[in-house]
């Protein structure tokens, strides 16, 4: 290749363009293991961001299972998670438009299993298949009664459909992974209750089953401060979960004598916040051998674990980030990234190790013109203003053609992750990548309060959301200044939802130094009125703000940590980009803030995008989306000019 060229950072050309990002953000929603069949979901967003389920040929060919116009997506909880399930040869899927529960024989097409509901009320998720008794059991969200909160219970739908299901398990808030014991005597499932989310208090439950009612229930493990993660059953009927009772998320076997065993004591997170249904971090080879992905030092890996005596061997693997773990028949199925590969379908035998990818959204390997234009990321910790440490990943510039003019330092893109209870993004992200090849520096901050450290990190965040992560995120990027590795004078910061609340609290926040950090900022359809939020979201986040912020009865921290209500403190251009369906974060929200920064004559970007819900599914959004930020920033951040 040829010397790079020297030229001022932010403004080389890339060959990764906007609509490249847009067409790679192809989403991988879950992967799925049948009599050795790989299947998996993925969201189009060439499609209007339909989700398909899609099958590994015998030839290694892609084959769509769900055919247009189905999308195998639930909204249960809003967020869904768990659409779909294949059970010896048979497809079960929820159907977004209607929220119907269907079924799939071969090739057949997809057969209503449940009645039409006025509103699509009543929406199904997180299924098993009761093979001998003819029953697809899993939750039910019920939205018929007007005017009050949604039901959520553990259902069981006839297999011959003809009925909405009947009801098995109810009376929590929230019920979760019911799982059937291997003989089909007895049924496992999580719940909680309002305030609680299931990261900061779930509980396990385990049941007789007769196959027409659930009866003498007891409560195995969980409780007011333990989080209880994915129960399943051994092979030899054992019931396993994962458990932070120790202040780590670890994996426990109940024994035949009642008594539950921690498998491999450490200070690693086997777990993950339950934003879905159908997650798995861990799976079954043999009745003594799991797979299992786990956290450990920021770092993530996928081991084989021997139950008998805590052995755990991690696999070598080009990978940092694992989920979707299943396996079937000594083949192990799962979904991984990593700096050089984005969100991909792989394929492990257990016995040897040895990986295959079935599908990748996007991978440097398979794209030439993404070779040498790859910023490879470096975990920080850096110090944060309560005498304590916080993490980030950082992005350096990358782009083979360009170099930065000598003692020049590159701009600075600071991403708040979503969530709040959440974690930067592990894999190949074309959006940050967008930025480096370009020659802005990217850091995305694991602030106080995010996942993959512990419970007690976790619990940085408890009732200081928008005080320690909008410290946490000026403070990388203060670091990162101080350090002489980006420009002090062109860093901006963006989010989306709880991230765009981070990026707007720190633009607004009463510490001048922390608003003096960054020249500009964006937020996707992030929150600007934090008791807006509390009294109109949605079921599953209705009552989250209690453990972020406080309870709404106290509304001063309400009050004191909105962004509309401190928009005469915010001196930079903000960008922000809404959908016109979202119910998480409802367009009213942002339209507050943005007319307040009008009425001041801040520079100010608004678009709103029609038929897009919480965050963009459709390729042409996110590439308008994208475009129009990065012009933003260039035009008042950035400057053409600067060195």
């Amino acid at each position: 290749m040829p010397d790079p060229v020297t030229a001022p950072f932010g403004t080389w050309t890339s060959p990764i363009t906007a609509r490249q990002v847009a067409c790679a953000q192809t989403t991988l929603a879950d992967v799925l293991l049948d009599r050795g069949e790989v299947c998996w979901i993925e969201g189009r967003p060439m499609e209007a961001g339909r989700q398909v389920l899609v099958r590994l040929g015998p030839d290694g060919k892609r084959i769509d299972v769900t055919p247009a116009p189905c999308s195998a997506r639930t909204r249960v909880h809003e967020y869904g998670g768990g659409a779909a399930l294949v059970s010896q040869g048979s497809v079960y899927f929820s159907n977004f438009a209607d929220q119907r529960l269907y079924r799939m024989d071969g090739n057949g097409p997809p057969v209503a299993l449940t009645p039409p509901s006025e509103g699509a009320a009543l929406r199904y998720a997180d299924g098993l298949i009761d093979a001998g008794r003819r029953l697809w059991i899993g939750i039910r969200e019920d939205h018929r009664a007007p005017d009050t909160e949604a039901v959520n219970e553990i259902v069981a739908v006839s297999l011959d459909g003809g009925d909405a299901g009947k009801v098995l398990v109810h009376g929590s808030d929230f019920h979760a992974s019911p799982r059937l014991s291997p003989d089909g005597t007895k049924l496992a499932w999580l719940a909680w209750n309002h305030p609680d989310m299931p990261w900061t208090a779930a509980e396990l439950w385990l049941g007789e089953f007769d196959g027409v009612a659930v009866s003498n229930a007891t409560r195995i493990a969980g409780g007011p401060d333990e989080s209880v993660f994915q129960p399943e059953w051994s092979p030899d009927g054992l019931l396993h979960y994962v458990s932070d009772r120790s202040g780590w998320w670890n994996l426990y076997r109940r024994d035949a004598d009642g008594t539950c065993n921690n498998l491999c004591p450490r200070a690693a997170e086997f777990g993950r916040a339950q934003w879905g249904f159908g997650m798995s971090t861990y799976a079954f080879v043999s009745a003594h051998e799991l797979v299992c992905t786990y956290i450990e030092d920021g770092v993530a890996r996928l081991a084989r674990l021997d139950s008998r005596n805590g052995t755990l061997t991690p696999f070598d693997l080009p990978y940092t980030d694992f989920s979707a773990v299943r396996a079937s028949g000594g083949k192990v199925a799962f979904k991984a990234g990593g700096p050089h590969v984005a969100a991909a379908v792989v394929v492990l035998d257990a016995a040897t190790g040895a990986a295959s990818v079935a599908w990748s959204a996007a991978s440097v390997t398979d794209d030439p013109a993404l070779q040498g234009h790859v910023s490879v990321p470096r975990l920080i910790e850096f110090p944060t203003p309560r005498g304590r440490t916080a993490f980030a990943l950082f992005y350096p510039p990358a782009n083979a053609g360009f170099r930065g003019p000598h003692g020049a330092l590159p701009p600075l893109v600071v991403k708040c992750h979503g969530g709040p209870t959440s974690s930067a993004a592990k894999s190949l992200d074309l959006r940050t990548q967008f930025w480096t090849s370009r020659g802005v520096a990217v850091v995305d901050v694991d602030y106080g309060g995010s996942t993959g450290y512990g419970r007690a990190y976790r619990e940085r965040l408890h009732r200081m959301w928008g005080v320690v992560d909008a410290e946490d995120c000026a403070a990388a990027a203060s670091y990162l200044a101080a350090s002489q590795q980006v420009d002090a004078t062109r860093m901006v910061i963006t989010g989306g939802s709880a991230g765009g609340f981070t990026a707007l609290r720190c633009l607004t926040h009463e510490d001048p130094a922390i608003r003096a950090c960054f020249r500009a900022g964006a937020s996707h359809y992030g929150v600007s009125d934090l008791a807006a939020l509390a009294r109109d979201t949605h079921k599953f986040e209705s009552r989250y703000l209690d453990w972020l912020v406080g309870p709404l009865s106290d509304p001063e921290p309400y009050l004191d940590r909105a962004p509309v209500r401190h928009a005469d403190r915010l001196c930079a251009p903000v960008a922000f980009f809404q959908g016109a369906e979202d119910r998480i974060v409802p367009p009213s929200q942002t339209e507050l803030i943005v007319a307040a920064l009008r009425a001041r004559g801040i520079p100010t970007l608004y678009l709103l995008f029609d038929g897009e819900q919480h965050g963009f599914r459709q390729a042409v959004n996110i590439e308008r989306a994208l475009e129009a930020e990065a012009g933003f920033f260039q035009a008042e951040a950035f400057g053409k000019d600067a060195g």
